[in-house]
């Protein structure tokens, strides 16, 4: 995107006009969209965003400057601007010498989406709609998005570093309401990977569809979730969005120096079940939160951030890691150029345990199975979180008996780690997600296997 002698340039000059610590990042995105609502293509856009941010580091002063021209003119200003927000002054000239990185995403891309029509893209979306209204006659309304991304980034900072990645995303997710004597019950059912259009090679969207409108068909014969605290067993990869929110932001390091973290100042602490491992993983090939290289150009790494339930580290980003003094972690990212990096997750999840998943649940007397988690809320200086149930069924004798309507399950994240009583060897990843953070969102992937919290509250309607 920028040649290499401008790249060194544009940085010189940032630390000329006042910078200890000066960095160059890059983007070029294309993405389309294709929304189908209530048998009708509501929505087809493809869009392109091009720019640059330049930051400076000076001391605990951050200045960061964002252009949308790639000139060697509109880079040199965005320089200029970012080095007087970050010091004034300084004078004297540093000669940048760059270094190539060479980086390796983890997936591989076989089919570039930008390559297929439009209309092999819609042609998904009117099958998915077919689909699920074929299932059965109480599917009263079907919405399906399909969505592609290839995102090329380069990074150079005055450390000498230059890297770049080529980021290519493909989603597709279907929502099914169903209406019957209980009212109107929803089914949703999602799968995207950082791969090409060979997705829909993996995955037949007719059967993505017939499951959405499976769920919400199942809970029209639902009964009300039961109020209290139980025993609740969550699913292989249903439940990982609760651990990568209620835990998982607690282990970021920006938040934890702020004081805003439950886990601050507990490196090396007992803060789980023995049972419980859990990692953040930019590698995992395919995954919605896998990349070659993170914001900051850091190469994707493997974090293991608790071994046996012992707190091991926490996630870093560049500005962290240099006020610390330790390595980077590859967890510095951020939304577009527009935006400073800051400190997310990647793909996080809980290890695989050695229990049989059947044994889990034949264990459990009376509870709640959980077999897909819906969004949420957390305070991370507590970890106190909310989160629904999009489907859930009763646990009676041992059994997966009832199907419930969706209810809430609420609890504490360092708890729920302490409490988890037996964990499944049949580890899964979950459904695409987008994490927010300080108004920028990223793409990210979580998974567990199958657990049981020895108790946690259900917020149903059932008396």
């Amino acid at each position: 995107m920028i040649e290499e002698a401008v790249v060194s340039r544009v940085l010189s000059s940032a630390l000329t006009a006042g910078g200890e610590f000066a960095e160059v990042f890059a983007e070029d995105k294309r993405s389309t969209s294709a929304v189908l609502d209530d048998g009708r293509i509501e929505e087809l856009s493809s869009g392109r965003d091009r720019g640059a941010g330049v930051r400076v580091i000076s001391g605990d002063t951050t200045g960061y400057a964002h252009t949308s021209d790639l000139s060697e003119s509109g880079l040199l200003a965005a320089a200029e601007a970012a080095g007087a927000a970050a010091r004034r002054g300084g004078g004297g000239s540093t000669v940048v010498g760059l270094e190539r990185q060479a980086s390796r995403h983890p997936s591989t891309v076989a089919i570039q989406p930008e390559d297929v029509a439009k209309a092999q893209k819609v042609e998904l979306l009117r099958r998915a709609d077919e689909a699920a209204r074929s299932s059965n006659g109480s599917v009263s309304q079907v919405s399906a998005r399909y969505g592609d991304s290839r995102r090329r980034i380069l990074v150079a900072n005055s450390d000498g570093l230059l890297a770049a990645d080529d980021q290519v995303r493909s989603l597709f997710s279907v929502g099914v309401v169903a209406s019957g004597d209980t009212g109107m019950q929803t089914g949703r059912q999602s799968v995207g990977h950082t791969i090409g259009f060979e997705l829909f090679d993996r995955y037949e969207v007719d059967d993505l569809a017939r499951a959405a409108a499976g769920r919400a068909i199942t809970k029209l014969s639902a009964r009300p979730a039961p109020s209290g605290t139980m025993p609740v067993v969550i699913g292989a990869g249903g439940g990982g969005v609760l651990f990568h929110e209620a835990c998982g932001h607690g282990l970021e390091a920006d938040l934890v120096s702020k004081g805003a973290s439950v886990y601050k100042g507990r490196k090396g602490e007992k803060v789980a079940s023995p049972l419980v491992t859990l990692i953040d993983d930019g590698t995992v090939a395919d995954e919605w939160g896998c990349f070659g290289i993170d914001d900051e150009g850091s190469p994707a790494q493997r974090n293991v951030l608790i071994e046996d339930g012992v707190l091991t580290d926490y996630m870093y980003d560049v500005t962290r890691a240099r006020k610390e003094g330790r390595p980077r972690s590859g967890n510095g990212r951020r939304q577009s150029y527009q935006h400073l990096p800051m400190v997310r997750m990647t793909n996080t999840f809980l290890a695989n345990g050695a229990d049989d998943p059947a044994d889990i649940i034949a264990g459990t007397d009376q509870g709640v199975y959980v077999a897909q988690l819906g969004g949420g809320s957390v305070n991370t200086a507590t970890g106190d979180f909310v989160f629904g149930m999009w489907e859930a069924y009763l646990i009676e004798g041992g059994e997966i008996t009832e199907p419930l309507r969706e209810g809430n399950l609420i609890g504490n994240g360092p708890r729920v780690l302490l409490d988890i009583e037996a964990l499944g060897d049949d580890f899964a990843m979950g459904s695409p997600g987008t994490c927010g953070k300080d108004g920028q969102g990223v793409p990210v992937g979580d998974g567990v296997p199958t657990l049981r919290v020895a108790a946690l509250t259900i917020g149903g309607t059932a008396a």
